[in-house]
Formats: structure tokens, sequence, C-alpha cells
């Protein structure tokens, strides 16, 4: 079968208390396919009041920081989220690297604290749309990849996921093409560092997944999954992707 397929929702700035009714049922399909890896990353607030209600979905963090403790104010440690209960966190997506000044150095950083709390890391990268035209976003975005990857990498906590900037949120997404093609790009870097392990990574795609388009996505050979906005926000949405997703491993089996 290949690698687990993992289906990620980034709720983002979204949900109060009154949505947990959503992260039940999507805990509920995640039940329903239980070959599929499939987690809502949720604001803070709702991490662990989502935690009992997760069913067969596992919560995840938005973001964490790189220290144990200290004066911080308004950040959270991976330990906090850890017990709060959640087990993956968001490192490195382009919206705080881009609105919070993030380097690659706070990212890797972020994924070490994260991996020695327990907590299982996605790393995002990609590109902006100017790079994209200039033709050098396989070279810039396997680059990143490098410069945040984490000391000590591997499949068991690590996953990576491709986010076109310029398609997060849009409705746009690169060809099909591009998607292996920077997909492919990825793999070799990570096989740069950390060898045969690299085959065993799963690269998410992020960037407007939604029910219509997550089968040709997912059909890729080295598209593992996706982390997905908007449409992760409602059962009903989400749940096409996971389906998608279900019937990629089965195709493949």
């Amino acid at each position: 079968m290949g690698r687990r397929k993992l289906v990620v929702g980034n709720w983002k700035m979204n949900g109060m208390r009154a949505h947990l009714d959503e992260v039940e049922a999507i805990g509920a399909v995640a039940a329903a396919h239980p070959d599929v890896e499939v987690g809502l990353c949720l604001p803070a607030t709702l991490i662990m009041a989502g935690f009992e209600r997760r069913g067969a979905a596992f919560i995840g963090a938005q973001n964490c920081h790189m220290d144990f403790s200290g004066a911080y104010t308004g950040s959270l440690s991976a330990e906090m989220l850890a017990e709060a209960g959640a087990s993956w966190v968001i490192t490195g997506h382009s919206e705080r690297r881009e609105a919070r000044g993030e380097t690659n150095a706070d990212i890797a950083a972020k994924s070490v604290a994260a991996h020695n709390a327990g907590i299982n890391v996605i790393l995002c990268v990609g590109e902006t749309l100017a790079v994209r035209d200039a033709g050098r976003a396989e070279q810039v975005v396997a680059d990143q990849l490098l410069a945040s990857l984490p000391e000590g990498a591997a499949a068991d906590w690590l996953a990576v996921a491709y986010e076109p900037i310029w398609a997060i949120g849009t409705g746009r997404i690169p060809t099909i093409e591009a998607v292996a093609t920077m997909h492919a790009a990825l793999r070799a870097a990570l096989a740069s560092r950390i060898g045969a392990e690299a085959d065993k990574v799963r690269i998410l795609y992020g960037g407007s997944m939604n029910g219509d388009n997550a089968a040709d996505l997912m059909g890729i050979a080295d598209v593992d999954g996706g982390l997905v906005g908007g449409a992760s926000l409602t059962a009903a949405k989400f749940a096409p992707i996971i389906e998608a997703a279900d019937s990629k491993l089965a195709a493949a089996a």
C-alpha cells in the first residue's frame, strides 16, 4: 500500500465551542476510513475540548514556541500543547513566515521542540507567485526545506507540506505536472539529507485542496495526503477529501 495517506485540516483562526459538533462529525468520518490518518489542527482555545470529542481523528496545534518555558507572553510551548491533547503541530506555515517573520532557523527549532515534547510535526514550505513565474520554484522550495529541516528528522514524527503561497485560499492550484515535479524535488532534497528514510516521509499538498480536486492531487505518486484549509471546517466539505485519500490507497493496494 505504500505510505499511509495523511489528511489534516488547518482551521486557522476559525472555530468556537459551537463548532465542536463538526470536530465530532469529522472524527466519525475518520472512523469510517481507518486506513487514512485524519486530524484537525485547531485554534489553541479548542484543543482540549476538541481532544475530548475527536473520535478517530487526532487533534493538532497550529504553532508552538521553541522554548520549554519563559517570559514569552502570548506563546505556548509544545509541552503545554501536548498536555492539552495535541499530538501534531504545524511549523513554518507561510502565514507565519510572512506575517510573523519566522525564519528557517526558528522553524527548525520549533520542530525540534515539538519532537522533544512527543508531538509530531508538519513542516510547511512553499513559494510565492514571483518565484514560480521566474522558473525557480523547485530550487527555492527545496532549499527552504533543507534550511528548515530539524535535526534527527525521521518519517515516524515528521511530515512535509508543500503549500504554494499563491494558491492558499484562492482556488488556484498548480497543474498536476507542476505538483508532481515539486513533490519529486522535495523527496530528492530529503534524500540528500536523510538518505533512504526520505522515501518514508509523507509529503502533503496544501493550497486550495477540496472535494473536487483531491482525487487528482492524491493520485500523484509523491503526494501522500493534504493539508486542508477552508474545506476542513465542516464534515460535509472535508469528508470527500478523506474519501478520495482512501480510494487512492485502495487503488494502490
